[in-house]
């Protein structure tokens, strides 16, 4: 199985910046299908032995051993409110790796990979899976599920690090005026971590949920006046429904309007697919998510760009 599926995820990267998405399919319980992005998953396995972990957040089932690294395992049905799924010898471990760290995500069972194209993703209804999803699709007249992971991960691991008192003095220092940042993400857990840094560099931001709102607010910006006069870059994820961030990318250096815009795409995918990508699209950085000081850091070097250009 895990053969397999890493050669599958090798021929999905071809996709890539051509706003289609790969999605691993799950079922939590007998009936419903989920989804999560193929690039973040590393193996899929049967469940193996789980050791009790003191202390642990109510969602962790357990540690195990996978090849001999020591990986939290999360009752993923638990975690959105479902209730817990238990152990069986017919469930499976996604491991996975978010925002730089490694955790096994128990699931009842994996279907397969399939490739969406993201014109087909829809955001979730309002109140379904109390919040845990990022976006719903169909596959073959089934309706699939994509978990907010970032959420999930946010409430086991607690509130992101906070930025250090000697990075917000130096952000505070750097003048860029009245210039805000428009973040699109499809999680709101990711998009509030970003603002809380932003905000702690006193840089207001402008918030949307993926690259198709991004373009479009960009676009009534660029009616209103010279986007350099209102914005300082604009931090983009990657995977997202409607327009990913490459597509976004590409889409903001065709537009003679915004062509000049900074763009950082910010994720939890692969660094060294994303550094290629980056280059292939036009980006101007990327910083992988997530780590406050990293991330202020890369604004930073922008705001001493536009700094310069001012007193210039």
């Amino acid at each position: 199985m895990a053969y397999g599926l890493l050669e599958s995820i090798d021929r999905s990267t071809q996709l890539a910046g051509h706003n289609r998405l790969a999605l691993l399919l799950f079922h939590l319980g007998p009936r419903q299908v989920f989804g999560i992005n193929v690039f973040k998953v590393q193996e899929v396995i049967r469940t193996p032995p789980l050791s009790p972990m003191p202390g642990a957040h109510p969602f962790v089932a357990g540690v195990a051993d996978i090849r001999g690294r020591i990986v939290p395992v999360i009752d993923l049905q638990l975690a959105i409110g479902a209730g817990a799924l238990g152990q069986s010898q017919h469930q499976h471990v996604i491991v996975a790796e978010f925002n730089r760290t490694i955790q096994g995500f128990l699931v009842s069972g994996v279907d397969r990979i399939v490739h969406i194209d993201v014109a087909h993703l829809q955001p979730p209804p309002s109140g379904a899976s109390e919040g845990y999803l990022t976006a719903i699709t169909r596959f073959q007249e089934r309706l699939v599920e994509i978990i907010d992971v970032e959420k999930v991960l946010s409430e086991v691991v607690g509130r992101t690090q906070e930025l250090s008192a000697e990075t917000e003095a130096q952000a505070r220092q750097i003048n860029v005026g009245e210039l805000k940042v428009l973040i699109a993400d499809d999680s709101r857990v990711a998009r509030n971590q970003i603002e809380r840094v932003l905000s702690q560099m006193g840089i207001d931001c402008i918030q949307v949920a993926d690259g198709r709102e991004a373009l479009q607010q960009l676009q009534r910006m660029a009616e209103q006046g010279p986007l350099a006069e209102q914005l300082l870059m604009v931090i983009s994820d990657v995977e997202m429904p409607n327009m990913d961030g490459y597509t976004l990318t590409t889409e903001i250096r065709r537009d003679p309007r915004l062509k000049d815009l900074y763009v950082m795409l910010h994720t939890s995918l692969s660094g060294i697919f994303n550094n290629a990508m980056v280059e292939r699209v036009g980006a101007d950085r990327f910083v992988a998510k997530f780590s406050s000081n990293e991330l202020a850091e890369g604004v930073m070097e922008r705001m001493r760009e536009v700094q310069e250009a001012l007193r210039s």
